[in-house]
């Protein structure tokens, strides 16, 4: 069984995805899919504070941005869970490694749990933590296979 390992091209991201490529002995191959937020360029390296007070708008929510420039919660759900099924699909039968974000482990309530785009209850998500996933099933079948949540937000040793 072969391994695949993709991760968002932030690089917070790559420095872990690159250490468990040296593990595994396996390339890691960045997806703009697995980022965390969309937020706009001028945003880049702001403190959250300031972040929210230059771009905050009022009224965000599920589809509409908390702040100008960025995207929606239902747009990031949507681009996340579409990465993630589709590299399920694309990786049949293997494991696939994909490091992301905590926004990621909590999409993939959503793409793999089939949960709203508005869960009725909150995630807290661990750096560096590991969240486990697998079926049996054809990833890409209708209707939608069911995944069994094997881990989550689990520490590994030395973390």
């Amino acid at each position: 069984m072969g391994v695949a390992i993709y991760t968002s091209p932030l690089p917070r991201a790559v420095e872990t995805a690159a250490a468990i490529s040296a593990a595994v002995g396996r390339p890691a191959v960045p997806d703009c899919g697995l980022c965390t937020w969309h937020t706009p360029p001028e945003a880049d390296g702001l403190k959250r504070e300031e972040f929210f007070e230059r771009f905050g708008i009022e009224g965000g929510g599920l589809y509409r941005p908390f702040q100008r420039g960025n995207e929606t919660w239902a747009e990031m759900v949507t681009r996340t869970s579409r990465t993630i099924t589709e590299l399920a699909d694309r990786h049949r039968g293997e494991s696939v490694v994909l490091v992301g974000h905590a926004e990621t482990v909590e999409i993939s309530f959503n793409a793999l749990g089939l949960m709203p785009v508005y869960r009725p209850f909150d995630l807290t998500v661990s750096p560096a933590s590991i969240t486990e996933w697998s079926t049996s099933e054809d990833p890409a079948q209708w209707p939608p296979p069911r995944w069994t949540l094997r881990r989550f937000n689990v520490i590994p040793e030395g973390a």
